[in-house]
C-alpha cells in the first residue's frame, strides 16, 4: 500500500480546484518572497502545520531561469509526541510556463523515511524518477508542490458553477488525473479576516483515508492571488480541515469582506 505523505493531505486540501485546459495569466499570481502558513485540524485539535515559500534561484534547467517552491510540514502538540512528522519538498518551476522541471521530497514521518527525485521533460512528456519512467498523457504534468502554484495563475473569470476540470500529476509511481467541479462563492471567516472566496469540489478516491461518501470542499480568495483560504473533507474517522494562519510577500492586496 502506497503511503500517505503529510504533503499529499496538505495539497489534497489546497490545490485542486483547477485545471491545465485553462489558459494562464499573463504572469504568475505569485512572486519570490511569498510566505503562507497553514494549521491541519483533524477534529478540534491542531494536528499538523505547513509552510510554503517561493524563492528565486540561482539554478538554471534547460538554460531558463526557475522559481525554487519549498515546503516544510510538521506535526505539532499531541501528534508530534505519538507520530513525529518531519516533511521536507523542493520543487523547482520554469518562471514562464510554470510547470515543473525537477522535484525531490526527504520523507520522515515516525520510523518511516524516503527520500524521492523526479525530472520532468514536457516536451517528450516523460517523468523520470528514482522509481522509474512515466509517460504523461499531455506535456503538463505536475508534482504536487508545482501543482499547486500552477492551479493558482489559472485564468478562471469563464467558469461557471458546474464546471469541471482536469489536473494531471504525478505522485510516488504514477500519473494521475484529477476532476474539479466549481461550486460557487462563499465569505470565509479566516486569521486573515473575513475573505470573499471561489467554493470548489475536487473528486477524491476512497480506500485509504477518504469514505466512500466523503466530499471535500475548498475555498481560494476571489482576488488576484488566488490563496487557499480554508478545506474539508472527511476522512474514515472523523474531519480534517485546513486552515490559513498567515500570508506573507502576496503580490496583490488581500480582498476582505466589509
Amino acid at each position: 500500500m502506497r503511503k500517505i505523505t503529510m504533503l499529499s493531505i496538505f495539497v489534497l486540501l489546497s490545490f485542486y480546484g483547477f485545471s491545465q485546459e485553462l489558459p494562464l495569466k499573463n504572469e504568475p499570481v505569485f512572486q519570490a518572497g511569498e510566505e503562507l502558513e497553514y494549521k491541519l485540524r483533524y477534529g478540534f485539535i491542531t494536528a499538523a502545520e505547513a509552510t510554503i515559500k517561493v524563492l528565486n534561484s540561482d539554478m538554471k534547467f534547460d538554460n531558463q531561469p526557475v522559481y525554487n517552491l519549498v515546503v516544510d510540514a510538521k506535526t505539532s502538540g499531541t501528534f508530534d509526541v505519538f507520530y513525529k512528522i518531519r516533511d521536507h519538498y523542493d520543487s523547482y518551476i520554469d518562471k514562464k510556463t510554470l510547470t515543473p522541471y525537477f522535484y525531490q521530497e526527504n520523507i520522515r514521518e515516525a520510523s518511516y523515511k524516503r527520500q524521492d527525485k523526479a525530472r520532468f521533460t514536457q516536451e517528450t512528456k516523460k517523468v523520470v524518477s528514482n522509481r522509474g519512467t512515466f509517460t504523461a498523457p499531455t506535456n503538463q504534468t505536475f508534482d504536487l508542490v508545482s501543482a499547486y502554484y500552477f492551479a493558482r495563475s489559472l485564468d478562471i473569470s469563464g467558469l461557471k458553477i458546474g464546471d469541471e476540470f482536469k489536473l494531471n500529476y504525478f505522485l510516488g509511481d504514477k500519473i494521475s488525473s484529477l476532476t474539479v467541479k466549481y461550486v460557487g462563492k462563499e465569505v470565509v471567516k479566516s486569521k486573515l479576516g473575513q475573505i470573499r472566496c471561489l467554493k470548489f469540489s475536487p473528486s477524491i478516491q476512497p480506500g485509504r483515508i477518504f469514505r466512500k461518501d466523503s466530499a471535500l470542499y475548498l475555498w481560494i480568495t476571489d482576488d488576484g492571488n488566488r490563496v487557499p483560504v480554508k478545506a474539508q473533507v472527511e476522512i474514515l474517522v472523523g474531519a480534517v480541515t485546513m486552515e490559513i494562519k498567515s500570508a506573507k510577500g502576496l503580490k496583490y492586496p488581500l480582498v476582505q469582506e466589509k
